[in-house]
This record gives C-alpha cells, sequence and structure tokens, in this order.
C-alpha cells in the first residue's frame, strides 16, 4: 500500500514548476490529486500525463487564485468525493521584476500581494474547516529563501514571502490541538519558470539567473514536500530550508566560470 493511499491532496499553481512536481509525486504515492491552476490547456495535459503515469485520478480545476469569488465557486462546485481534502499545498506564487522600491510598479506589487498572501489565505480559509471537523489534515505552504533574507530590489517579494512564514507560524498555534498539521517550505534558488515570469519572458535574462550553478529542480522541492506529508500523524515538520549546494544565502552563490 502506498503511503497517500486513499488521500486527497489539492495542489494550487499546478500547470508548472514545484506545484505540477508536487502533482506528481503526490499521486506517484497513491494520493489523489486536485490541479488548481490558471492555464487550462496546460493544466489539463497535466492532468492527463499524472493519470496515465501513475495510474491515480485527477481533477483539473481551472482558477485563479487572485479572484476570490472564483475559487469560492471552484471549490464549493467540487463532486461530493472530492471534496474531503485531507493536504493542501498552497504552492501558487510569483515574482515580477527587479526593481528599488522608489522604482515599483504598483501593478507588479498588487499581483504578487493578491497571489502569494491573499490567494493563500482564501484557499485555505476554505480548506481548512473541513479538516478541522474530520479533525486531521496537512497545508504545506511553499515559501522561498526570500521569506527569511531580503535581497535588493526584492523588496515586495521578499516582503510576501515573510508574510507566507508569519503565517505558517499563525496556523501552526492557531491549530494546535486540531489534528491539522502545517509545514512551511522554503527553498533557495529552482529553476522553474520562476525568473521567466519575473522578467516577462525575458528567457535570457532568466537564465543567467542560474549560469554556472546547480540550483534545484522542482522535483527536489516536491520530495521534501512528500516526505513532511508522510511522517507518522504524531510527527509535525513545521519549517524547512532547502538550499542548492551551491548557495549559501539569498545574495551568495557560487557559480563555476
Amino acid at each position: 500500500m502506498k503511503p497517500l493511499e486513499g488521500r486527497i491532496s489539492l495542489v494550487t499553481g499546478a500547470s508548472s514548476g514545484i506545484g505540477h512536481a508536487c502533482a506528481e509525486i503526490f499521486a506517484e504515492a497513491g494520493s489523489r490529486v486536485i490541479l488548481l491552476a490558471r492555464r487550462e490547456e496546460k493544466l489539463r495535459q497535466i492532468a492527463r500525463h499524472i493519470e496515465e503515469h501513475t495510474g491515480r485520478s485527477t481533477l483539473p480545476v481551472v482558477c485563479d487564485v487572485r479572484d476570490r469569488q472564483a475559487v469560492e465557486t471552484a471549490l464549493h462546485a467540487l463532486p461530493s468525493e472530492w471534496q474531503a481534502v485531507d493536504i493542501l499545498i498552497n504552492n501558487a506564487g510569483l515574482a515580477r521584476g527587479l526593481t528599488p522600491i522608489q522604482n515599483g510598479s504598483f501593478d507588479d506589487w498588487d499581483e504578487m500581494i493578491d497571489t502569494n498572501i491573499r490567494g493563500l489565505l482564501t484557499v485555505t480559509r476554505l480548506i481548512l474547516p473541513g479538516m478541522i471537523e474530520r479533525g486531521e489534515g496537512m497545508i504545506i505552504n511553499i515559501g522561498s529563501i526570500a521569506g527569511r533574507q531580503v535581497y535588493p530590489m526584492g523588496n515586495v517579494y521578499c516582503a510576501t514571502k515573510h508574510a507566507v512564514r508569519a503565517l505558517s507560524e499563525a496556523m501552526q498555534m492557531d491549530l494546535l490541538g486540531t489534528g491539522v498539521r502545517v509545514t512551511n517550505i522554503d527553498p533557495g534558488m529552482v529553476e522553474t519558470e520562476f525568473s521567466i515570469v519575473r522578467f516577462r519572458g525575458n528567457t535570457e535574462r532568466a537564465a543567467s539567473v542560474y549560469a554556472g550553478m546547480k540550483p534545484l529542480t522542482a522535483r527536489d522541492v516536491a520530495e521534501v514536500a512528500l516526505f513532511c506529508a508522510t511522517r507518522p500523524p504524531h510527527v509535525s515538520i513545521h519549517d524547512v530550508l532547502i538550499m542548492p549546494r551551491d548557495q549559501a544565502s539569498s545574495t551568495m552563490v557560487h557559480r563555476r566560470t
């Protein structure tokens, strides 16, 4: 029997990167997976691949976590056999731009705050009551090294990830005694679409972020999430920092020439 047999996992931001990897690896471990993201075609392709690769059922849900009403509608409309979510992976998040705060874009700030903080809160608020009622469940919040160490021109993105870490700690306190566990995972540099999104499709600039060093892969982070989710029920891993060997801090990276 696989460790997550009979469980239902909901992954936000499941159409790429860490979210995609989490959906895949949790399905491999026996979970049925709800994949929530904005890009319908990409989401359905991933869902089909997971079902073919693992034999596990998936449920694609096309939704933008920034739209509270849309999230409420989508989650309330889940088929009855998908409603008892056991594991919520709050992965949806993004960075926009890399500029001094005095030159920052209000639109970029709104997008990061609405996705990284409000989106996480909306999904969590809608899923948590069911977990509490059943007396068990798990929330995994995907944060960032930026939630521990601010770096130049990262201002608002770093602030949103500090908020994720604070919310993880607050959840651990508020949910004490409910049977619901909360894990915060802060990755360092992971090569996904993150930098492409940050630099709005500038692939050359995005590639330069990882030049000369070996970053983490999305699956590296997903494996940590799976480890946390498969501990015995009395074990709660509160906080994880995972870094590539070539990175010592948010600003110190070893690059080979």
